[in-house]
């Protein structure tokens, strides 16, 4: 049963869709005409009608700025005109700065959207005055206008200004020409301002105060400028106190006073002399019309304490005063407030050893002084400590005569010696060449050391130059007197070899001398070569005092007809010839007893030395 309704149903849906595709007889009615049976207008002239009716209406783009009028107010918004489809409507809130709100007044709104979530034109009177405000701004900005602000807060570094309504940064720099120390005093005033940077993209407003002032100030500088004259005294106020000096306002130009010029003593800071805000008279020292710069005094205005004391002041005159700088060529000394004196180096110390400044004295410390010379013109002093003692050089022939020995202490070394201190204020140099007879010394400092008390001879003596020639080696005798009883040409003597140089080597022998060995007179017995640290016995073929010189063979030794080395002009005769063979060996057997009682040092044992001479020498008369 079910299926032949189903079938039935089908069918007839089948037979209305093909009822809905035929054309039937009332396919041409136009369904448009109402009961009052009124026809409707054709297509175009609908479009006409309605490009007639929407030419009534304004065109409106968003963010655009545009007049309304108030045609209706309720509990909560404002109903405004602008002339589009539909009204808009602003909240309360936005009218909040108007005491009255009346339908028809016209006020300028800014459309927010054309058609909002509900469908309603979204307008907004708030947003309006900000757009009209910057542009007012961006305006001012291009043409340089002066605007009026409302200072009202502080902030970091400056003040926010209220300008048309939107929030600028006054900075502090910006407020006055002088520094601001207290913001709070400017919060609640009225100020004239310039417009000097805008940012479009943050919205953000930068004002100066300044600007205006500088412009006014400019017209007063140029008048200053032309009116100002070197030496003219002005009243200024103290504008700023730096380390180098004060700044100076004279009115609508600053002025510099470099701390030079602020008084004639010695001062750390200005504000020693100075106080800030304070008002002082000035005198105009130099001043720069292209760069506008000006120099001022304030020392200029009193008399130089110069003049007041340079006619009690005579060479010679013992004078008191107090250190006030240090450097490391003197000292100067004031006297007197804004009079000074040099005391040099080397007025300090009778020494010819000069020394810095700081091992004298120090800053603060009262001195006693000898004015040694004036320049009144210049205002110079030139003072001395040493001549408050006796100079330590006269007489200096009696107490240091030549050959005399004494005791000195080592100051300072040099390549070529030892700066030595006698006595206070008396200095005198030992030659490096004076140092020892036998060593050979690169330096001083492998001698001695600063402090050691060292033996001198005085060797010579320049009063009038102030120059003492010492020696230390001149305290003993020449040992090279009793080396040439010892190294008598022909004696044998032990002797080891150090090292080789070119064709001969180095021999070192008893009591710290050298001798040197030619390469033919270093053969063996056994026919081979002597090597270095090899210890043998060597024959004295040379001994040459003047240059100091020893030459030596090991071979005589083996083969003593073989003499490879021929005495200089000035070597002494030899002492020991044929048939004195006993003498050579009591000779050699004195030698032998000395080595073993004397330490192979620089000098040795010149004591020693000398018994040795003496005992050769009565061998020798007997």
């Amino acid at each position: 049963m079910q299926s032949k309704n189903s079938l039935k149903r089908r069918t007839l849906t089948l037979q209305e869709n093909q009822n809905l595709n035929m054309q039937t007889a009332h396919d041409d009615f136009d369904w448009s005409v109402d009961k009052r049976n009124v026809a409707s207008y054709s297509q175009e002239t609908r479009v006409q009608m309605e490009q007639a009716y929407d030419s009534t209406f304004k065109s409106i783009e968003e963010s655009e700025l545009i007049s309304g009028v108030i045609v209706g107010v309720t509990k909560t918004d404002v109903i405004i005109n602008i002339g589009f489809k539909s009204d808009g409507l602003i909240s309360l809130n936005e009218f909040r700065d108007m005491s009255e709100i009346k339908v028809g007044d016209e006020i300028e709104v800014l459309v927010v959207e054309k058609e909002d979530r509900n469908g309603h034109l979204h307008l907004s009177r708030k947003l309006a005055r900000q757009a009209r405000a910057w542009q007012k701004i961006v305006d001012f900005y291009k043409t340089g206008e002066i605007v009026t602000g409302t200072i009202t807060s502080k902030t970091k570094g400056g003040l926010i200004v209220d300008v048309f309504g939107i929030e600028a940064f006054l900075p502090g720099s910006q407020i006055d020409v002088k520094p601001i120390r207290d913001y709070d005093v400017y919060v609640g005033k009225i100020m004239e301002l310039k417009v000097v940077k805008i940012n479009n993209e943050f919205k953000n407003v930068v004002v100066s105060h300044k600007a205006l002032i500088e412009a006014e100030l400019e017209e007063q500088k140029k008048q200053i400028m032309s009116g100002l004259e070197k030496g003219q005294v002005l009243e200024g106020v103290v504008k700023n106190i730096t380390s180098y000096g004060v700044f100076v306002d004279l009115g609508g130009v600053d002025g510099l006073i470099h701390i030079t010029d602020l008084s004639w003593g010695r001062i750390v800071h200005p504000e020693e002399i100075v106080q800030l805000d304070s008002k002082i008279n000035v005198v105009i020292l130099d001043f720069d019309d292209d760069k506008k710069r000006i120099a001022l005094g304030l020392k200029q205005l009193s008399a130089h304490p110069w003049d007041a004391i340079q006619d009690t002041l005579e060479v010679g005159q013992k004078i008191k005063g107090k250190v006030v700088v240090l450097a490391d060529y003197g000292a100067f000394v004031e006297i007197a407030p804004g009079v000074e004196g040099l005391i040099h180096v080397s007025e300090m110390s009778w020494s010819s050893h000069l020394r810095s400044a700081q091992d004298f004295l120090k800053v603060g410390q009262e001195v006693e002084a000898v004015i040694l010379s004036m320049e009144k013109d210049e205002r110079k002093l030139s003072l001395g400590l040493k001549q408050l003692t006796s100079d330590p050089w006269d007489g200096i022939e009696s107490r240091f005569p030549v050959g005399s020995k004494h005791t000195a202490k080592v100051r300072a070394f040099t390549t070529f010696g030892i700066f030595c201190e006698l006595a206070d204020g008396i200095d005198g140099l030992v030659h490096i060449s004076d140092l020892s007879w036998s060593k050979k010394i690169k330096h001083p400092s492998e001698f001695c050391a600063i402090g050691d008390d060292l033996a001198v001879v005085v060797l010579e003596l320049d009063r009038e130059g102030r120059k003492i020639s010492l020696g230390h080696k001149q305290v003993e005798e020449n040992p090279w007197d009793v080396f040439e009883t010892v190294f008598v040409e022909g004696t044998k003597h032990q002797g080891t070899i150090v090292k080789k140089e070119g064709n001969h080597c180095v021999v070192a022998l008893p009591y710290g001398l050298e001798g040197f060995c030619l390469n033919k007179n270093m053969k063996k017995e056994d026919g081979a070569t002597a090597k270095v640290e090899e210890t043998l016995d060597f024959i004295v073929l040379e001994f040459n005092k003047n240059k100091r010189k020893i030459a030596v063979s090991h071979t005589q030794t083996w083969k003593p007809e073989e003499i490879t080395s021929t005495p200089s002009s000035d070597a002494k005769p030899k002492r020991a010839g044929a048939g004195s063979g006993a003498k050579k060996e009591d000779n050699n057997s004195a030698v032998k007893q000395v080595n073993s009682q004397v330490e192979k040092s620089t000098l040795g044992d010149l004591g020693a030395l000398a018994a040795l001479k003496e005992k050769m020498d009565g061998e020798e008369g007997a």
